[in-house]
């Protein structure tokens, strides 16, 4: 099921493409006010390059200035300059403002992304069935019939555990609302690949189809199921055509995986022989809305704290002009410290060690000793400013 860390990942990804896309709006914005002073080439009279080089220049000093500083100089007596700066800033303040709504909201989409592959997997089966049916035509097409060794791959069709996986209500409803089924070409594709290349000629498959057909008991329920394990397991989160199609489609996949995997290899556990078509299958996670509140608020808190944070990174490291600190352990730092400051449930030092653990995953080698001294040396100053107070079962203020 879905968890914290990945939750944090998620959002410290959203606010790492926050920032990259607010740092191309501030270059666009700079862009207006050079276009505001390009020579008309059209003029009749030709215009004074140097005049107007000057006024570009003093308008994006200007807009600068402002960006650092949020304050802007009321007192400038060129017109076209004071235009030129307000419409940037216009423009600017209005990018911000999207930029920071779409990536809150790809944040949210991206955690529930999770859930809908989780689903689009269980439907692997049924297209797998598919595939095989569609394999044995075209051989018989090819062979006016089929080769008197060949093992017959419609046996999967008595599969109990594939059939109980497909007759699940839920899922062919939230199949057909949600458009999980594996319909896309592509995806398709990898299917067939992988079970032409990989799964016929295994050995397991084989000898699942081989005692098939010598007579396996239809009762033995669970040998069925362990084959559906095994074809999930080996296949379509190893394997080779299946997981390279998974990672094109989800950029994210490989953090993804393991929640994708323990959503379906539960779902599995809760499908024993007396399962009915009813039965629940799993959620995202065990509360969904106050996951989703988490995120959200960690989300819009680091970026509403934003200088505040960096003012507090700045004072910890003095011996280093903060704007040299990489972008992303600036991230990390400021989530951490939102987060200690927001959530009075959560242990200071489950938050410095989950941060760490992210650095370690998606930063620079050196970034974990780096953020862990800073919030080690922050998450004290708080604390005793009072900045910092927890409490709950189990917890003391301020530990």
């Amino acid at each position: 099921m879905l968890n914290r860390r990945l939750l944090r990942i998620k959002v410290m990804q959203s606010l790492y493409a926050y920032q990259q896309a607010v740092a191309a709006d501030m270059l666009l914005a700079q862009d207006r006010i050079a276009a505001a002073f390009e020579p008309d080439l059209t003029a009749e009279v030709a215009p004074d390059r140097r005049l107007l080089e000057g006024q570009r220049k003093m308008g994006e000093a200007r807009f600068r200035d402002w960006h650092r500083t949020g304050v802007l100089d009321n007192e400038l007596e060129d017109k076209e300059i004071k235009s030129a700066v307000a419409d940037a800033i216009d423009y600017y303040e209005k990018q911000v403002k999207k930029e920071n709504t779409f990536h809150a909201g790809q944040l949210l989409a991206g955690a529930e992304a999770i859930h809908d592959q989780y689903l689009h997997l269980l439907n692997v089966p049924a297209a797998l069935l598919q595939a095989i049916e569609e394999d044995k035509e075209r051989e018989g097409r090819r062979r006016l019939g089929p080769r008197e060794d060949a093992i017959n791959a419609s046996l999967f069709g008595e599969n109990q555990a594939i059939a109980k996986l497909m007759a699940n209500e839920q899922l062919q409803d939230l199949t057909i609302r949600r458009k999980l089924a594996w319909n896309d070409a592509d995806d398709y594709e990898a299917l067939q690949l992988a079970w032409r290349e990989e799964m016929a000629t295994s050995e397991t498959v084989q000898a699942y189809l081989a005692a098939k057909r010598t007579g396996l008991p239809e009762t033995d329920y669970e040998t069925d199921m362990e084959l559906l394990r095994s074809l999930y397991k080996e296949f379509v989160f190893k394997g080779e055509h299946l997981p390279r199609q998974l990672e094109a489609i989800d950029l994210n996949w490989e953090e993804n995986r393991p929640i994708v995997r323990n959503l379906v290899l539960k779902t599995l556990k809760m499908l024993p022989f007396g399962a009915d078509e009813k039965q629940e299958l799993m959620n995202l996670s065990a509360n969904w809305a106050d996951d989703r509140e988490f995120a959200e608020t960690l989300y819009r808190r680091t970026l509403l704290d934003d200088a505040k944070m960096e003012q507090l990174i700045a004072a910890a490291v003095p011996n280093w002009d903060v704007e040299r600190v990489a972008l992303l352990d600036k991230i990390i730092l400021k989530m951490a410290l939102a987060e200690m400051q927001l959530f009075r449930s959560i242990p200071v030092k489950v938050t410095i060690n989950e941060y760490i653990e992210i650095s370690k995953l998606y930063s620079t080698p050196k970034s974990k000793q780096f953020v862990n001294g800073v919030l080690d040396k922050l998450a004290q100053d708080l604390a005793a400013s009072g900045d910092i107070r927890k409490s709950g079962k189990g917890l003391l203020d301020n530990q």
